[in-house]
């Protein structure tokens, strides 16, 4: 007799650095419920993050603000009595839709890192399930065509951001990775994967042009979040500043340094088994008081050297060996 199958409804972060710290709450209700069938509400750029997610029916996109844009979705959801609704974003949604159990992150609820919060709608703060995407065969076997080679160790790069306060320079992250792959580096002879969106082609640039053609696999503007994702599986170690492909670098396993800067790791930094945080000797409290709005059109980055760089990353790969 075939099961019925229990439909759940999903409200993401619309931004794909939350989307993935909440992920998951997702993966835990999948082999918790396998007759799961999920339909997912998030935002445009977060939403090909869960295309291979299995049980999934649909994905709605949030898009817009106030009232005409949450009775637009409302109206797209309206016709179904739901098993689940779990809502890790704290939205007037749930509360106007049937359902036969709610999961409602409180709109007053205290910061703490998103990880927890989505964890403990489950009841489940105390262990909470590690950020995790599902790839399928199809998106594998594309991550091994751009990764070609197999069997050299790999170090992946990730210099983008969407503001110049949390970007690392990349002029830093070329001296770095010289240094890391050179005779003398830690990853020495390794190969680079350099990961962005189209728009960072050009804060790519630096990394591109110090490493030999034959030692570079530029993915920049050529794989999404998904994609990227499956590649950092088979990397030795990946370094980027606090953005998505971080988390996602995190999340895949690979040994991962992070650098911050006008970012709270209390609140979001990467989860993975071999993910590290590194700032320079400012706190995030300190850097916030010389830029209270966090707007400036200034790096608030240049207190973290490439010495500092290199160390972390070497004694990173020292901690790993053998386990990646």
């Amino acid at each position: 007799m075939a099961v019925k199958p229990f439909p759940i409804l999903c409200i993401l972060p619309p931004q794909p650095a939350e989307a993935i710290l909440a992920s998951g709450v997702i993966a835990r209700l999948y082999q918790e419920i396998p007759n799961a069938r999920f339909t997912l509400v998030t935002g445009a750029r977060a939403a090909p993050l869960f295309r291979d997610t299995p049980g999934l029916d649909r994905t709605v996109l949030f898009e817009g603000e106030g009232f005409a844009a949450w009775f637009k979705l409302w109206r797209k959801l309206r016709g179904r009595r739901w098993g689940l609704i779990l809502d890790a974003v704290g939205t007037p949604l749930p509360r106007r839709l049937a359902a036969r159990k709610r999961a409602i992150l409180p709109r007053d609820a205290e910061p703490e890192h998103l990880t927890v919060a989505a964890a403990r709608l489950l009841k489940l703060e105390d262990d909470p399930p590690a950020p995790f995407l599902s790839t399928s065969e199809e998106t594998e076997a594309l991550a091994d065509r751009l990764i070609g080679r197999a069997g050299e160790p790999l170090l992946a790069i990730g210099p983008g951001g969407d503001w110049i306060g949390k970007r690392w320079p990349s002029e830093r992250y070329a001296f770095a990775v010289t240094q890391l792959i050179g005779p003398k580096g830690a990853m020495a002879g390794a190969r680079v994967v350099l990961l962005g969106g189209p728009e960072e082609m050009k804060t790519a640039e630096p990394v591109r042009r110090a490493v030999d053609r034959e030692r570079l696999i530029d993915l920049t503007g050529q794989a999404d979040l998904l994609i990227a994702y499956a590649c950092l599986k088979r990397a030795r170690l990946y370094i980027g500043n606090a953005t998505a492909l971080t988390q996602a670098a995190a999340a895949s396993g690979c040994p991962t340094l992070a650098l911050f800067g006008p970012t709270d790791e209390e609140l979001c930094a990467p989860v993975g088994p071999y993910a590290r945080v590194l700032r320079g000797p400012r706190t995030f409290e300190e850097v916030r008081r010389s830029d209270p709005q966090l707007s400036q059109p200034v790096c608030h980055m240049f207190d973290i050297s490439v010495e500092a760089v290199v160390r972390a990353a070497t004694r990173l790969l020292a901690e790993t060996r053998g386990v990646t």
